[in-house]
């Protein structure tokens, strides 16, 4: 029997989360945009295309009222999924410094280039 290696993906809101937390890795994931929303719809197609029953997802959005909002919508639908928890301090994935991010990461087992910590 061949072993199935499962695949990570983490779930944030914006273009702008993806981008800063795809500098920061240094190994592959799939980061999954989700624009604010999350339709039943567009859930169930992502849900087949990233296989999100079977892999290791990661949940990172902002902790603002719409990040709160996900999060609380994903949990019901990916109870399986780890949280990544961002300080209210800074509210946005985004804005959070590099060096913060990268730890958080590195605190859920992901490689992060070095630089960032």
């Amino acid at each position: 029997m061949i072993a199935h290696e499962t695949e990570k993906v983490i779930i944030v809101e914006g273009l702008t989360d993806k981008r800063k937390i795809e500098e920061i890795l240094s190994e592959e994931v799939t980061i999954i945009c989700t624009n604010g929303s999350l339709s039943i719809h567009w859930f169930d197609e992502l849900l087949e295309t990233y296989n999100l029953d079977e892999n290791d997802v990661y949940i990172f959005v902002d902790e603002d009222k719409s990040g709160l909002k996900l999060r609380k919508q994903l949990a019901r639908e990916l109870p399986h999924a780890d949280h990544i928890y961002i300080s209210r301090d800074y509210r946005e994935v985004a804005t959070t410094p590099y060096k913060i991010l990268a730890s958080l990461l590195v605190a859920k087992h992901f490689a992060v280039r070095p630089t960032f910590l």
